[in-house]
């Protein structure tokens, strides 16, 4: 996929602590070779690039307010992989907000419902999944993280490339 025709992605920055660790886990559980992108909580995985425009202003404007407090809450068992779940009721209200914008231009996967997460290993075998599930589920906390922004990412097929960042300043 290039030029105008590659899709948009968005999706919330972390805090550099938070991101550090989400990104050691990530590093340390997902299979090095098919590992292309670094801890992400992705809001859209496919908006149409003819909406980037009114898409970066939606986002500036969101991102006037404070930063959405969220936490993670918990681990999911993907099948194939373990994500940390996350809970932002406030995250969950700008893409709200988002998705009602864009409601007739969203994929089938975007117009369901969001289930708030980091991927931190996928793509392995069920047992794999299951014991590293496991593993890190004894030990969970609960904590909270930092939600500093919002982010637009077009993707060409392989690593995503960065468009815009929208700091939150309230």
């Amino acid at each position: 996929m290039s030029g105008d025709s590659a899709p948009l992605i968005v999706s919330a920055l972390f805090g550099a602590s938070d991101f550090g660790w989400l990104d050691g886990l990530r590093r340390a559980h997902f299979p090095p070779e098919r590992n292309q992108l670094a801890a992400h909580l992705t809001l859209f995985h496919h908006l149409p690039p003819s909406i980037e425009a009114e898409l970066r202003q939606r986002l500036s404007e969101a991102a006037l307010g404070a930063p959405p407090a969220a936490d993670a809450i918990g681990l999911m068992n993907l099948g194939r992989g373990v994500a940390i779940r996350i809970n932002s009721p406030a995250l969950s209200a700008i893409r709200g907000e988002l998705a009602e914008a864009f409601a007739g231009l969203l994929t089938p996967q975007d117009a369901a419902g969001w289930r708030p997460h980091v991927t931190i290993q996928n793509k392995v075998l069920p047992h794999e999944a299951k014991a590293l599930h496991a593993a890190l589920d004894s030990g969970f906390v609960s904590r909270p993280v930092k939600i500093e922004g919002l982010a637009v990412w077009r993707y060409r097929g392989g690593p995503w490339e960065p468009l815009s960042r929208h700091k939150f300043r309230g």
